[in-house]
This record gives C-alpha cells, structure tokens and sequence, in this order.
C-alpha cells in the first residue's frame, strides 16, 4: 500500500513541476498566441448602396492607383494627434498580427514567415514617402508578402494607419 502512495506522490510531483516549467515557458514566449489576437471583421456593418443614376466620375480610389507614388499626398493631416490616434486603432485592428504589437514583425501571423515581416521603426520604411507606404499598404507589391488591403481598410483609415506609423520613428 505504501509503494502506491509513493508512486502516485511521485507521479502527482513530476506533473506539477512539468506544468510549471509549461507555464513558465508560456508566459515568457516571445510571440502573440492567436487566441490573443483580436477578430477583424470588416464587414459587420451593411455594405452602403449607392443611388440610382449617380455614378462618381472624379476622385476616389482610381486615382491614387494610377498616380505615381511621388504624387500621392494625404488627403489628411499625418501629424493631428487624433488620426494618428485612430491609426494606432487601425494598426492594432489590420496589422498587428502581422507586424507585432511593438512592430518589429513579431506577430502572431507573422512570426510563422520566413522572413519576417517588415520592422516598421526600421530605417528603409521610415523614409518610405507617404505615397509608397499607402501603395504599399493599399495594393501590396509584386514579390513581396503585403496583401492589398484597399478592399479591407477604407481609405481614411488606411492615412490614418500610415500616420501612426510615421509618428512610431526609428527604433532606438
């Protein structure tokens, strides 16, 4: 009867410590875990229709397609603290789990890339002008792993978003 006892004390310890060691590696791993992601959905609210007989023929998202990145100017201003606000919400809705919480391409998508995704306080895209960093976030690039996201984000956020970015500056 006493061997039992021992056994299962002895079982009974070797499971609490191989818990401990489980969560303490838990708590200290590097990366975001997908239960710790928050949900993105973009089309909770209903999608707008527009009237009959109107038909937009200036401005709007063909424009900025077609303009040269050096041409395209935001139509918002980048340093007002209450966009680059609401860029920081955007970031965290859109591109966290991509480019991490502290934006250094650790996120809990992004980690599984090899390589990982862009360092957003790095030097190269923090002297991206504003126009290749809204091409580059709106209609990705060929041979690189951004998706476009011009039909996820609305244009306003997307600015909103590449102000928050901007004001992050290098990594010191």
């Amino acid at each position: 009867m006493k061997t039992v006892a021992v056994i299962f004390a002895f079982v009974g310890t070797v499971l609490l410590v191989a818990y401990g060691v489980l969560t303490y590696y838990d708590n200290q791993f590097p990366f975001a875990r997908m239960w710790e992601t928050p949900g993105v959905w973009p089309h909770e609210e209903p999608l707008l229709v527009m009237k009959d007989g109107v038909v937009p023929f200036s401005g709007g998202e063909a424009i900025y397609r077609s303009l040269p990145m050096d041409q395209i100017r935001s139509p918002i201003p980048l340093d007002h603290p209450d966009h680059i606000l609401l860029g920081q919400k955007g970031y965290h809705n859109f591109c966290a789990p991509c480019h991490g919480p502290n934006h250094d391409g650790i996120g809990t998508v992004g980690q599984s890339f090899a390589p990982l995704p862009t360092d957003l306080r790095s030097e190269k895209v923090q002297a991206y002008s504003e126009g290749e960093m809204f091409k580059d976030i709106s209609y990705g690039e060929e041979g690189k792993r951004q998706p476009p996201l011009a039909t996820t984000i609305d244009m306003t956020t997307r600015w909103q978003i590449i102000a928050y970015v901007r004001s992050l500056g290098l990594r010191p």
